[in-house]
């Protein structure tokens, strides 16, 4: 899980950091939920969320302003602990001095946004749910190929890059190359993006490292994608049975989501880029109800049945 403080909620919102930097920690933020603490500013601490980002807007703020000296002061301190990765004022209404003097003696970093309170939380959350996501890194090769991201492994020297260069060629765009970062934003949804030391790069072996995007142009890359389909390629093995139908539906599981899976067997000969492009508008076409091998079985079906019933 990357680490998440105020300093990059700074740079992604354009934030203003309103008490003095010298005595602000930046904390890490360790959930992506938001706290609006409605329920603090009329004095409720009991379960207070103090872990979480705190979000100010005009109704806590309006409220507040009718408290007396003493109340004002009391919720401000009690609202900043050691805890508090931040606290994020709204719509660029001022801060409150007894809010400024409380976060700067904890060194609580307050922020100031121009935007509306829900649309700030909105962000937030959309943020910090893709950089605190579970994250893992796999060898292989992410593709966008029609739309559908294609995550291909393979051992070693099996022909994963060259299959990606032949796929850029053809129009599909490279994602990650050699290592894909997956998390998991959501459940049941994987995001595969590249390392950024290897940003748009293949290696070819006995080419080196080419940059995908300064050969092939920006249209030819994308910084993340989808996963839907895990394509594996392996070294043809005569004693194996392979599926010849497509009937047989196997999966790779990443966290908590299953990956359909299709093993490809390699082979001199073997066109890679046009059978993994095939696979992939095969697979759209199964999204969206057709299936091949599915309607020749039931065809087969019925012509066994007709024979039969001949006889």
């Amino acid at each position: 899980m990357a680490e998440v403080t105020a300093k990059d909620l700074i740079e992604e919102f354009n934030l203003e950091l309103i008490n003095n930097e010298e005595q602000t920690v930046f904390r890490p933020i360790t959930t992506s939920d938001i706290s609006r603490p409605g329920m603090e500013m009329a004095g409720y601490f009991t379960y207070y969320p103090a872990k979480r980002i705190q979000l100010l807007g005009k109704t806590e703020l309006s409220f507040y302003e009718e408290l007396s000296e003493s109340d004002k002061e009391d919720r401000m301190y009690r609202l900043c602990t050691y805890d508090t990765p931040a606290i994020i004022i709204s719509r660029g209404i001022e801060a409150p001095e007894f809010l400024i003097a409380a976060a700067n003696a904890v060194g609580v970093p307050l922020l100031s946004s121009e935007k509306t309170t829900t649309r700030m939380s909105s962000m937030l959350t959309t943020f910090l749910e893709s950089r605190l996501a579970p994250m893992t890194a796999m060898h292989g090769v992410l593709i966008d190929i029609y739309g559908i991201g294609v995550l291909i492994t393979g051992s070693s020297g099996v022909g994963k890059s060259e299959t990606a260069l032949d796929l850029v060629r053809r129009g599909h765009r490279l994602v990650a190359d050699d290592s894909v970062e997956i998390r998991q934003e959501h459940d049941g949804i994987l995001v595969g993006r590249s390392p950024e030391l290897i940003k748009h790069l293949l290696e070819i072996r006995g080419l080196g490292i080419i940059n995908v995007m300064t050969l092939f142009g920006a249209g030819s890359v994308r910084n993340f994608k989808r996963i839907g389909l895990a394509i594996d390629l392996e070294i043809w093995d005569n004693k194996k049975q392979y599926d010849r139908l497509g009937l047989d539906e196997d999966s790779v599981k990443i966290f908590d989501t299953e990956v359909p899976k299709i093993e490809i067997p390699v082979r001199p000969g073997r066109n890679l880029a046009v059978i993994i492009e095939v696979a992939a508008m095969n697979f759209r076409l199964k999204r969206m109800g057709i299936n091949a091998a599915e309607q020749f079985s039931e065809r087969l079906s019925n012509v066994i049945d007709e024979g039969a019933s001949e006889d």
